[in-house]
Parts: structure tokens; C-alpha cells; sequence
């Protein structure tokens, strides 16, 4: 049976990234906090505001631009897939949790924007912005690129 495991987010960073680097291969690693608001209407007919904190890795050239340019409640768009970690914790019991591995990243909004870091493109350039993507074999270069107009599901 063939499977799909796909997760596409947008929203703000519920903290300041903090960069780290795996030791031997030395590439870096940022994990950041994502809040994702979603907006309903209840049985009563009022509108509800939903708010979901989802945790997401990024790799590689990724995760250095995540670093240098979000900051805590920063815009951005996330492509990437689910991952289920599972370990023990102290007192002995099985424990897990599902993140998101992040493999493409749109910088939103513009200069100024959130804390004071510039976002958008990744050399603070005024043009079009652009999209940092690392490679799911690699994980080290980031290049733009734009999706194809039929790939929009609405």
C-alpha cells in the first residue's frame, strides 16, 4: 500500500531559534516552536480562535537561515513531513511525540517585521522574496524555488 507523509504549516515562532551543530558531521540543527491558529465557528454560530504549538526541526543550510533571520513571533511558511520520536523517560515509561521534520521554509512578512530581524529574502534584498529549501538527501544547500502553478489544491 503506498503512503503519503506530507505537513505543510503556517504560522508564527513561539520562541528565538537557538542554532546547534551535530557533533562529528558538524551540520547545523535548529528546533523551533511553531503556533498555528485556526478559526471556527462553534454550534452556536460564534467564531472560535484554535491555536496549535507544533515543534519542528530543520537541517542544514535551513536551519542556519531560520537562525539568522526568525525570531520569536515571526511569520512562516513550513513543507515538510511527520516524525514520530520515541524514547524512555526517567521514571522508566516508553514516551513519544510527533514533530515535523522541516525540508522547505518561506521567510514571511517584510523588513521590520516581528522582533527587528529583517525577513524575507535571505540576503535582506528589497526584490521578490525567495524560498530556502534544503534537500531531503543532503540537507546542506538552500536554493529558491517557486511551486508549480497547478500544484495549488484549491
Amino acid at each position: 500500500m503506498a503512503s503519503y507523509n506530507r505537513v505543510i504549516l503556517l504560522g508564527n515562532v513561539t520562541r528565538d531559534i537557538e542554532l546547534r551543530w551535530v557533533a562529528g558531521g558538524g551540520m547545523a540543527v535548529a528546533d523551533i516552536g511553531l503556533a498555528v491558529n485556526d478559526r471556527r465557528k462553534n454550534s452556536a454560530g460564534e467564531w472560535i480562535d484554535e491555536t496549535t504549538f507544533v515543534d519542528v526541526t530543520l537541517w542544514g543550510r535551513t536551519a542556519e537561515v531560520a537562525s539568522e533571520y526568525l525570531s520569536k513571533g515571526s511569520p512562516v511558511f513550513i513543507e515538510g513531513r511527520l516524525k514520530l520520536d520515541t524514547w524512555e523517560g526517567n521514571d522508566g515509561q516508553k514516551r513519544s511525540k510527533l514533530r515535523v521534520v522541516g525540508e522547505r521554509m518561506q521567510l514571511l512578512g517584510g523588513k521590520g517585521s516581528g522582533s527587528g530581524k529583517p525577513s524575507g529574502a535571505a540576503r535582506g534584498s528589497g526584490g521578490p522574496q525567495k524560498q530556502n529549501e534544503a534537500p531531503a538527501d543532503d540537507g546542506m544547500d538552500a536554493g529558491p524555488m517557486e511551486p508549480p502553478a497547478d500544484d495549488i489544491p484549491f
